[in-house]
């Protein structure tokens, strides 16, 4: 009898159409049904409970309880006091050599996923932010309705920002110098032009990191010059006068994960100062630290020479298109002159509703709660492979590097294809251009399953490993 429910939650909404126009609730009974009824779903699964198979898919714990209770009554399921609901012991339907084949949707993509750069979404504010969304529209002044007034976006969240910033991350964050933007590649499209403006050719970035960040540099006609990275983050003793700017992650390099030592964020500040460059500084996860006092930002040694660029991508949800830059001043009108013609940022009520959330506190207690959820998913994670591979990277953020034998990767890799696994290796991420010694290793993102993938993903994983 299988006994456990996870291998099946874990990629049922790849089978369920939602969207179907008979209901959520008959979409997913017949999910269900034909699981069961196909021998996809074995005689003796448990299912997940419907308050967390609801928050999985998205839907109302109801719907989930009433499809149940209908394929119960069918004789598709049983459920016992004590036991859970589990798929009924059923004769195996006996089949002509004629028969036509069971008919199954077709997969989107691989059933489980450790990709960084993904926050759990199921872990999604949903009440607390319907909460605020309620406050936030009943209070809305009438203009808000309107076109936007000010590029940099509305002043209630701005405001908002500059106390948790400052508080939180050490930000010098005036309101004034805020600007709200639609995640971090759109702030670095606006940061691409002001810079192209002030004829700068050359910025520097980190040897290992996201080829589109880089891609989108030299789209706006900048060359991309890799710094060497190490065990204390990237060197910055490297930079040199021919670069006008460099783009660091210095609270947590991406993807190696450790933070830039504090003599090189003096040698960063040093440089900017003496050539008048611009540091950029993505500070894409700051706020998920477990094992020490949390890294702060490097903008608050110099907020004349530091951009900083955040998001809530990591901690709430990258479909909310929310980021924001601190600009320095000498810069800002640049920003804003880049961002007029094409004003694409985030909604004046998506904005209001971020304000309330960050004032009342809820924000603060979201990031408290997912920073537990995820150090415990770290914690799993280094218990079940810490004894064949190296693993590093830990001290924070929502994904780790598990470093492999020489020559490896690419085979684990390929292994994980095998078990429906879609996973990273560090080769990926490393500059064309840079001299950096090979390094086999995966980059894993333990922040991107819902909890009820997390466990068959973890297995996964492990059986992927040499």
């Amino acid at each position: 009898m299988t006994e456990s429910w996870a291998t099946f939650g874990a990629d049922l909404h790849l089978h369920l159409d939602l969207s179907t126009r008979r209901g959520l609730r008959a979409g997913l009974t017949e999910a269900l049904r034909e699981a069961a009824r196909s021998g996809r779903l074995a005689a003796g699964t448990r299912l997940p409970s419907s308050r967390t198979l609801a928050a999985d898919l998205g839907i109302a714990r109801n719907t989930v309880a009433e499809a149940y209770a209908e394929l119960v009554a069918e004789g598709w399921l049983t459920a016992r006091q004590g036991s859970g609901t589990r798929v009924a012991e059923r004769a195996r339907p006996r089949r002509s050599a004629a028969a036509a084949p069971v008919r199954r949707p077709a997969r989107k993509g691989p059933a489980y996923s450790l990709i960084p750069g993904s926050p759990d979404l199921g872990g999604f504010p949903r009440a607390a932010w319907l909460s605020a969304a309620r406050r936030a529209l009943t209070d809305a002044p009438n203009e808000a309705f309107g076109y936007a007034a000010d590029p940099r976006g509305r002043i209630e969240l701005r405001q908002a920002l500059a106390g948790y910033l400052a508080r939180a991350r050490g930000v010098y964050a005036d309101p004034e110098r805020i600007v709200l933007c639609a995640g971090f590649l759109h702030g670095l499209a606006l940061l691409a032009g002001a810079l192209r403006a002030r004829r700068v050719r050359d910025v520097a970035v980190e040897g290992y990191g996201l080829d589109f960040h880089r891609d989108l540099l030299v789209r706006a006609g900048l060359r991309t010059r890799p710094l060497g990275v190490d065990g204390e983050g990237a060197r910055t003793g490297e930079l040199t006068a021919a670069a006008g700017a460099v783009l660091l992650t210095p609270a947590h390099q991406f993807p190696t994960g450790v933070a830039l030592t504090p003599a090189r964020r003096a040698a960063a500040v040093d440089w900017a100062r003496t050539t008048g460059g611009l540091i950029l500084e993505d500070d894409y996860d700051g706020e998920f630290r477990y094992d020490r006092q949390s890294v702060g930002a490097l903008q608050g040694l110099d907020p004349d020479r530091v951009v900083y660029l955040g998001t809530a991508s990591k901690s709430l949800a990258p479909g909310l298109r929310m980021g924001w830059m601190v600009v320095p001043p000498g810069l800002l009108e640049e920003v804003l002159a880049a961002k007029r013609p094409t004003d694409w940022a985030c909604g004046a009520l998506d904005q209001l509703t971020l304000a309330e959330f960050i004032a009342s506190g809820a924000y603060d207690r979201h990031v408290r709660g997912m920073r537990l959820r995820y150090r415990r998913r770290r914690d799993e994670l280094v218990a079940a492979v810490g004894d064949r591979v190296g693993v590093s990277g830990i001290a924070a953020g929502l994904h780790a590097v598990l470093d492999l034998p020489e020559g490896l990767e690419r085979s684990v890799l390929q292994s994980a294809a095998w078990q429906d696994l879609a996973l990273h290796g560090l080769g990926r991420f490393r500059h064309p251009e840079s001299g950096l010694p090979g390094r086999d290793a995966l980059v894993v993102g333990y922040g991107t399953p819902s909890d009820s993938a997390w466990a068959p993903t973890l297995a996964a994983l492990s059986a992927a490993l040499p």
